[in-house]
């Protein structure tokens, strides 16, 4: 049985790598859960509660900053905060439509809230892009975030 939900911890670790990258998957959380049940499943005897809270702490600021990333890169050229709102309601939406609805999504949605305070559609599409890049931001903080919640692991089983 150990070795069944050892595969099952595998399993959720290497889906979530591949969710880091692919947004249809949940990857800081697949990650997260593939650690705990290996851990739990070795009684906490390498991996303890400490390293589990410290690990979960780290994942839980990725996962933030894979919810806020597309709206901080429109804050970060000065986009209104009605763009702000439109890109958050654009990821949000977008979740529902797989991988072209988290591209579109935050896209549109910065671009929408900022033509309806009234800026031009050039202004509006530069904010959109700028929603864009900081989505890809997010994304690559995502991977590196997923990488370090490894390497916490690795170290607390190579102190054990």
């Amino acid at each position: 049985m150990d070795l069944a939900l050892y595969l099952l911890a595998a399993a959720l670790i290497v889906g979530g790598i591949a969710g880091a990258i692919l947004p249809v998957l949940p990857g800081i959380p697949m990650i997260f859960g593939g650690i705990w049940l290996a851990a739990a499943v070795d009684e906490y005897q390498h991996l303890g509660w400490g390293w589990l809270v410290a690990i979960g702490i780290v994942g839980a600021v990725g996962v933030a900053l894979d919810f806020i990333s597309a709206s901080l890169g429109a804050k970060k050229i000065g986009a209104t905060p009605r763009a702000l709102w439109g890109a958050g309601v654009g990821t949000t939406v977008g979740m529902f439509f797989g991988i072209p609805g988290l591209i579109i999504g935050p896209f549109a949605g910065a671009v929408v809230g900022e033509l309806s305070s009234g800026k031009s559609i050039l202004r509006s599409a530069h904010v959109g892009v700028s929603t864009w890049v900081g989505m890809l931001v997010g994304m690559l903080a995502k991977v590196v975030i997923s990488f370090l919640m490894l390497g916490m692991a690795g170290v607390a089983l190579l102190l054990a």
